[in-house]
């Protein structure tokens, strides 16, 4: 833990941190207040653990995005990545927005499609999509399908003959950078599971021009997520626009879309801010314009794909504090009503959050803990020796910073029920998710 965040936390606090959706504040009494509703009457109201979504910081991430690229190259394409976190009530904004929706599988499309949103905005990913995903793809007419490899080429190519259809697609491409991130988040180095190597995608790209049944747009890739350096993206940028550049020389290719997926840092912590998404445009948007003048092509429409950025700030989880464990010399534990099972990140790739108590936010943090789940794992921490006022039994633990990964990997791990979701503006909150029940774990069991 740094001495800056040690003495952030430690100060009585006046006002929430930078990471708290927008419009937070601390009430009179030191409740904390998201989008009007005092966060310790929501988890009153509706039990914990609780995910509670501010709309509008969601709203606003999406304005930024679309303003900050938009008006920088006219035309750009923002693509809301479902897997950050879908459900209809996100979709529906998305729409609302005017954003695009990227899925990884027929059953975030079947969402999609539940919501009511309009499938030509639809880019359809995965790396090893199904023949029931593809048909799916064909029969809902999705705008885009993003291809991985040739046996997906091929399966799509007959899929849509058979329909007697011409589908829009891009090729996924790795253009073999190093993002300086965790490796299990980094997606565009040489040796990933997704998409075409440069060389093979050259090889492919004359065969999907002969197709009768595939529109080839141009390609996409994706170099992995919390990024805070911007150089990265500016040089898959460069590797990318090159390979453009050959496609047209060597074939006659004229790249007419070129996404370049997402991966824009979120700050989880004191102290940790990542560049505003104005940093990133600016950088990204020079970058392009100016390898398009050396290269002489013609700049094909940029679509970017922000999801935790755009969702990851606008929710934060409420847990009640039950034991509290000290073991003199080594740790003082601070248990909760949820964990690995409603967010294994900390878990699985070691992400750091900065939990808070919802009910005493002007109570100095004096005490290190380490805040510890309720399923019987030892790795199951949601934090690691932060500081807290000295906590007791029934105190509302607030973590920020969960809109995203969180739900989408939630689990029933030790017969857990899966949290409630609920949206909240204006001082109204309204339930997006219900809790589950025995009877939804119970469903699929035949006995």
């Amino acid at each position: 833990m740094t001495s800056r965040r040690l003495l952030a936390i430690m100060d009585v606090m006046k006002e929430t941190p930078p990471f708290f959706p927008v419009g937070s504040t601390i009430d009179a009494r030191g409740h904390l207040v998201i989008g009007g509703c005092d966060a310790v009457d929501l988890a009153k109201e509706y039990g914990t653990p609780l995910y509670v979504f501010a709309e509008d910081d969601f709203r606003a991430r999406c304005h930024e995005f679309k303003r900050e690229f938009g008006d920088r190259c006219s035309g750009t394409r923002v693509v809301y990545a479902g897997k950050a976190f879908l459900n209809r009530a996100i979709v529906k904004i998305v729409a609302e927005e005017g954003l695009g929706l990227d899925v990884v599988s027929g059953g975030e499309l079947e969402i999609a499609g539940a919501a009511g949103f309009p499938m030509s905005d639809v880019y359809f990913h995965g790396n090893n999509k199904s023949d029931a995903e593809l048909e799916l793809a064909v029969e809902r007419r999705v705008g885009r399908v993003v291809i991985d490899n040739t046996d997906e080429l091929e399966r799509l190519d007959t899929v849509a003959a058979g329909r007697g259809v011409r589908m829009r697609v891009l090729f996924r491409i790795r253009p073999g950078i190093d993002p300086h991130t965790h490796a299990k988040i980094s997606t565009g180095n040489v040796d990933s599971k997704f998409g075409f190597s440069l060389a093979e995608a050259g090889t492919a790209v004359p065969q999907a021009m002969t197709s009768k049944n595939l529109d080839l747009a141009g390609f996409h890739y994706h170099i992995g997520s919390q990024i805070f350096g911007i150089q990265p993206f500016l040089d898959a940028l460069k590797t990318t626009l090159e390979f453009v550049a050959d496609m047209k020389k060597s074939h006659g290719f004229s790249t007419t879309e070129l996404d370049i997926g997402g991966g824009y840092a979120v700050q989880y912590l004191t102290g940790k801010a990542p560049p505003p998404p104005a940093d990133y445009a600016e950088a990204i948007i020079d970058h392009f314009n100016s390898e398009c003048r050396r290269l002489d092509i013609m700049p094909p429409v940029l679509t970017i794909e922000p999801g935790r950025a755009l969702v990851a700030r606008a929710a934060v989880a409420l847990y009640t504090l039950g034991a509290i464990k000290n073991i003199p010399g080594i740790r003082q534990y601070a248990c909760v009503d949820g964990g690995m099972a409603d967010n294994i990140r900390p878990a699985l790739y070691g992400a750091e959050y900065e939990p808070f108590l919802a009910n005493r936010m002007s109570d100095l943090a004096n005490t290190v803990y380490t805040v510890a789940g309720r399923f019987c794992e030892s790795g199951d921490t949601l934090a690691t020796d932060i500081k807290l006022p000295d906590v007791k039994s029934g105190d509302i633990l607030v973590m920020p910073v969960c809109g995203a990964y969180c739900l989408p990997m939630a689990s029933n791990y030790n017969a857990a029920l899966r949290p409630a979701v609920i949206m909240v503006k204006d001082g109204r909150s309204r339930m997006i998710r219900r809790r589950e029940t025995l009877e939804d774990l119970l469903r699929c069991d035949i006995g």
